[in-house]
């Protein structure tokens, strides 16, 4: 099948934070709107829609199977295909590769992707039993929960690689910064290595500020075939490259890399014909801090075992090789499910036109977004990784 050139017109998304006074409804219809009005897009043109949002926290209230369908109809939005998924932390970025390949595909050429939480509804628990997957009534009550898989990750890397504590308390100094300057960021105030290392302790090593903050929020895009972006901007920002891929689970697999992660990079670098010495920046899913270095390793942006080196000579921020969370990325941010996959293209979008305010990094012109999630064994279950370009 030959794939047609697909690219974003539009973004829109929310402050990422506590939205205790409005639906979720109308959380998602604010995204949906802004990126609808930012593409050009009469709201009727839109051909296809996929909403992504993680059904379990989201209350008895309503019919949440039909989430998307609700929260459409009240922007006017109606009589198309609309699709739902979910895929743990990925579901973002899965709603994104849905809409993109049918209009790669050639089926439909213009589509809306949205991710939609309201996570303040749900108790700590069913939260932190999220990530594990593979026996849920079990597993978090032995403690593999978010926090405790990234604390033994983070345990093997200081054993393996020398890494310390101070390097990752240097993840969230450098995203907490490009965090203070995101409006949308759930996280707003810098924070130092010692002000880090001093916080609550969640799962030794790690600390409060080493762990992202779940929120509500929403971020959508709007995407069209290359002839008809052509029609609504002079200035598309285009998919160069879309993967989405599981986990192997296997027992060898080194506990300090994503093998689904690994392989996810390597085939967006062949289908973009690009390699990570081409990135300017990239938006990684840095859930938990040490997980950050080991992103850099496995999405090829330094060797394995050099991530804290890659972070220390300040490789990952402005003026280095990769400029990485310049959002500030889930630590700063927040982790709204549904949403983090489509807000990391936001701002990939926004560094490639030059909007992104304080933000900007100056020539960006090739970025990537890396979104994983769920987790079976010592694996996620899905990985997504994008490539854009102008």
């Amino acid at each position: 099948m030959t794939m047609r050139r697909v690219a974003v017109v539009g973004i829109g998304e929310t402050t990422f934070g506590k939205h205790a006074d409005r639906s979720i409804t109308d959380i998602g219809a604010e995204a949906c709107i802004n990126a609808i009005r930012d593409a050009g897009v009469e709201h009727k043109r839109i051909e296809v829609a996929t909403g992504a949002f993680a059904a379990q926290w989201n209350g008895p209230r309503g019919q949440y199977f039909a989430l998307p369908h609700i929260l459409l109809r009240e922007i006017g939005v109606t009589k198309i295909p609309i699709h739902r998924v979910e895929c743990g932390c990925a579901t973002g970025a899965t709603a994104f590769r849905d809409i993109w390949y049918r209009i790669a595909s050639g089926e439909y050429n213009i589509g809306l992707a949205f991710g939609v939480e309201q996570m303040n509804v749900a108790d700590s628990s069913s939260i932190l039993g999220l990530i594990s997957d593979h026996n849920p009534e079990r597993e978090p009550d032995l403690g593999l929960t978010g926090p405790g898989i990234y604390a033994m990750m983070a345990r093997r890397l200081m054993a393996q690689y020398g890494v310390t504590r101070e390097q990752i308390a240097k993840v969230v100094v450098k995203n907490r910064r490009f965090g203070s300057k995101n409006p949308v960021a759930q996280f707003r105030e810098p924070v130092s290595v010692e002000e880090v290392l001093s916080a609550r302790m969640v799962s030794d090593p790690l600390t409060l500020f080493m762990c992202c903050g779940r929120g509500d929020g929403s971020a959508a895009v709007v995407l069209m075939d290359e002839d008809t972006a052509r029609r609504f901007t002079s200035r598309p920002v285009f998919v160069a490259a879309n993967v989405l891929t599981s986990g192997a689970y296997d027992d060898a697999i080194d506990f300090v890399s994503f093998d689904a992660d690994i392989r996810a990079g390597q085939q967006a670098y062949a289908m973009a014909g690009l390699g990570p010495e081409d990135l300017d920046i990239a938006e990684v899913h840095d859930s938990f801090a040490p997980g950050e270095l080991v992103h850099y390793e496995d999405l090829g942006f330094c060797d394995r075992g050099e991530g804290a080196r890659f972070l220390e000579d300040g490789s990952s921020d402005v003026g280095g090789k990769i400029v990485v969370n310049t959002s500030g990325g889930l630590l700063s941010k927040g982790h709204v499910i549904g949403a983090t996959g489509l807000s990391q293209i936001n701002e990939i979008v926004k560094q490639l036109r030059g909007s992104a305010g304080e933000r900007q990094i100056e020539g960006a012109r090739v970025g990537l977004t890396h979104n994983s999630g769920g987790y079976i064994h010592n694996e996620f279950c899905a990985a997504a990784v994008n490539i854009l370009h102008n």
